[in-house]
């Protein structure tokens, strides 16, 4: 696989070296309405963006969670990072748990922000078709933030968003990354995987509920918690900044080094 470098900014200079990474509707300014709350002196956060999106928006590859996950360690040995913590949002908390797989010694803590399970997600015909298509139609990506938000957020915000989808993906990497996310099954690569993990969830999300996420994370990671927001939808970092930031410091800050292994060391 080429070498390649993740477009990235950085914020702080704190010991506690933290990715964050974008998920399916957005590039790295997902996480922009956070940044003004961060504990910047004792966390440094790296916010990269994935390939087909952003600075990355035009980059060749695979996009799927493995590459990504690679592409994450690539640039840690870039950043002299040796050990560091993951905050990763839907399609990027799956990218977070295939590091467990990729490079378990290397990852102190992994969040999850409405985290796809490392099984994907199973989506039925009609559903698959809505985010199948929503690479080409700007529609259909608004009804998926729309559900997703439990319809409660103000119509403007949802054109905001999407606009910002469609300005910062490529359409065809955009579909690829589905593929990846929902349909990529890998979680008897991470099952047993003892790096302290941490699910968020949002109420009003019916599609990645606290329920769901025990069901997944709380099997299969034994120092895993689940969270729930509950005023959150899919997208906390923009429905509720402070409570987000609140439960993930708290959490990356946590006693306990994080230093477990998985069931598997080498690449995915």
């Amino acid at each position: 696989m080429t070498s390649f470098e993740l477009p990235h900014e950085l914020h702080g200079d704190g010991a506690h070296k933290v990715f964050a990474v974008h998920g399916w509707f957005a590039d790295r300014s997902a996480y922009a309405p956070v940044l003004p709350d961060l504990d910047r002196t004792a966390f440094q956060y790296a916010l990269v963006d994935l390939r087909g999106y952003g600075e990355a928006r035009d980059a060749p590859g695979e996009y799927t969670t493995r590459e990504a996950a690679v592409d994450l360690v690539e640039l840690a040995g870039r950043l002299g990072w040796e050990r560091f913590s993951v905050v990763g949002h839907s399609m990027g908390g799956a990218v977070a748990q295939r590091l467990l797989a990729v490079a378990p010694h290397r990852i102190h803590r992994i969040v999850g922000v409405s985290p796809v399970p490392a099984s994907g997600l199973a989506l039925p015909p009609e559903q698959w078709e809505l985010f199948a298509d929503a690479a080409h139609r700007p529609e259909n990506r608004r009804a998926i933030i729309d559900i997703t938000t439990g319809g409660r957020r103000p119509a403007a915000w949802l054109d905001r968003m999407v606009a910002r989808s469609l300005a910062c993906s490529d359409p065809k990497a955009f579909r690829a990354w589905l593929d990846s996310w929902a349909r990529d099954d890998f979680h008897d690569r991470v099952e047993g995987a003892t790096v302290p993990a941490l699910a968020i969830a949002g109420a009003l999300d019916p599609a990645l509920s606290a329920d769901l996420l025990r069901q997944t994370w709380l099997a299969w990671y034994p120092r895993a918690e689940v969270r729930e927001l509950p005023c959150a939808g899919h997208y906390a970092m923009d429905e509720t900044p402070l409570e987000l930031i609140r439960v993930v410091e708290d959490f990356l800050r946590a006693d306990g080094t994080g230093s477990g292994t998985g069931p598997e060391g080498g690449p995915a």
